[in-house]
């Protein structure tokens, strides 16, 4: 599924395959960390019913004082009917605390979608945007990027 997200993503970066004919492969590589986890989406798959994974997200910055989304991607034929809504607000519901999405302004869908999940997470209006320049590609767009706060729950005992 990373290289469906990278695939879908170099058509708004420009990103080629590397040598081996993948994509960053390596960015993966030192997941899960204690600053970082995983998550899958599963859903019966419509032909032969077994589970079937259909999405994912990376979360980093769970140490320090804020989280982020390194990847997130839903299969394009689940899209569309909410699925990727819940998921994310699942993630961000199991890491409270202060957090950042960035995406690709051409990216048409992706503003509306993260600012309904930052609705629902954070509250309606509750969350910034701001566009910061992408870290060594001074030749792309900025990122948009989302920041807001989701309650602290307090610790079980």
């Amino acid at each position: 599924m990373w290289q469906a997200f990278r695939n879908e993503l170099a058509l708004l970066t420009g990103a080629l395959p590397e040598s081996d004919g993948r994509y960053q492969p390596s960015r993966l590589d030192v997941f899960p960390t204690p600053d970082g986890c995983g998550y899958l989406l599963w859903r019966p798959h419509p032909r032969t019913g077994e589970a079937a994974p259909i999405g994912f997200a990376v979360v980093r910055g769970l140490k320090g004082p804020e989280r982020s989304l390194l990847a997130f991607w839903i299969a394009p034929a689940a899209r569309r009917g909410g699925l990727g809504r819940q998921f994310a607000r699942d993630v961000i519901a199991h890491h409270p605390g202060e957090w950042a999405i960035a995406f690709q302004a051409e990216n048409a869908p992706a503003a509306p979608f993260w600012a309904a999940v930052a609705d629902a997470a954070a509250g309606p209006g509750r969350w910034e945007q701001s566009a910061v320049p992408v870290p060594g590609r001074p030749e792309l767009p900025p990122d948009q990027w989302l920041r807001f706060a989701t309650e602290r729950r307090a610790p079980v005992s």
